[in-house]
């Protein structure tokens, strides 16, 4: 056989054994991480079974270890603001150790959640990790007692679950201390509906970082609030902001359109900072838009390796995983980014 490829079809145990010298019951054995033989054989059959392009057969795999090496990715983030970010960071911790990720959709439907849960079941997944669009909502779906592990990422987890989510009220204070150490003494904050758990804790460490109650206006997460905000602070009485912190990016575009039809410049007269760090939005504001950043893609790879560990019977510590914001600072609150 060519061990570079010559040999037409897919590449066999057969070929691997042949190819490293071994038998096929060895070959196995080094593949699958079992047996007792040396470092160096179980090295070697592992490195001409790369460079021959074997892959094993899944069911094979699967019988041997009684997983199916799948994951199931159930969401109703339908537009894919926040699930795609943590699907990639769950790809991404999980192709390593040969398992794949589903995706489902399930919209805000019951009956269609059920629908893919038993789907899931039937075939056999290993875990199933749960996400969707807000931090307070359960998916409409109960994911308790099922016989598999559940993990949930950027969405309320059942009791004594492992839950993973972003630190909210960290961000927040990582940008309004930004615009301080920048200068900004009359920070105003325009952000989402205050029934929103996000908002609230983003808005409590607003209050703790200017050590007061401050200009706070709740409203919705869209440009058009922004644009709405900025209008009736303009219009109203009293000294202007010259820093706005916002609850999200497009909040804060709609704001830096509204304040460059004033003749406001940003960042010169008003820094504006967002928070999600949605690069189609933040890149694309003229000026490019400070932002804190979630870290959802790390969210996802934490959450697909805990999930893996549950599978693999691993014990893992149930509750909430905070993990920690990034600030990415652009030009529309006049600075360079910190060195790191």
């Amino acid at each position: 056989m060519n061990v570079a490829g010559g040999k037409r079809g897919r590449i066999t145990i057969h070929d691997v054994a042949a190819a490293a010298g071994v038998s096929i019951s060895t070959a196995s054995k080094a593949l699958n991480e079992t047996g007792r033989m040396s470092a160096e054989t179980r090295e070697r059959v592992k490195r001409i079974a790369g460079e021959v392009g074997f892959r094993p057969n899944a069911l094979a795999r699967g019988l041997l270890s009684k997983r199916s090496f799948t994951i199931g990715l159930l969401t109703n983030d339908t537009y894919g603001r926040f699930t795609l970010p943590v699907m990639a960071g769950i790809s991404e911790a999980l192709v390593d150790h040969g398992v794949s990720v589903f995706l489902c959709a399930i919209e805000d439907d019951p009956s269609l959640g059920q629908i893919h849960v038993d789907a899931m079941l039937e075939k056999q997944v290993d875990g199933i990790i749960a996400t969707g669009k807000r931090l307070d909502r359960q998916l409409p779906v109960d994911l308790s007692n099922l016989p598999v592990p559940v993990v949930y990422a950027f969405t309320e987890g059942t009791p004594a679950s492992v839950t993973f989510r972003s630190d909210d009220a960290q961000g927040a204070r990582l940008a309004v201390e930004w615009l301080v150490k920048m200068g900004r003494r009359r920070i105003a904050h325009i952000t989402g509906p205050e029934d929103f758990f996000s908002v609230r804790e983003r808005t409590g460490a607003y209050r703790d970082v200017i050590g007061g109650e401050g200009l706070v206006m709740f409203g919705h997460w869209a440009e058009a609030w922004g644009h709405e905000a900025i209008a009736k602070i303009w219009n109203g009485e009293g000294e202007k902001p010259d820093a706005i912190f916002c609850g999200n990016d497009q909040i804060a575009r709609g704001a830096v359109d509204a304040l460059r039809e004033r003749g406001v410049h940003v960042p010169e007269d008003v820094s504006v900072v967002g928070f999600d760090n949605w690069e189609i939005v933040a890149g694309q504001t003229r000026p490019p838009l400070t932002s804190v950043d979630m870290e959802l893609k790390e969210l996802g790879r934490q959450a697909g390796l805990t999930v893996l560990a549950l599978a693999e019977g691993r014990p893992v510590e149930p509750g909430v995983r905070k993990l920690p914001c990034r600030l990415v600072v652009r030009q529309s609150c006049g600075a360079q980014s910190p060195r790191r």
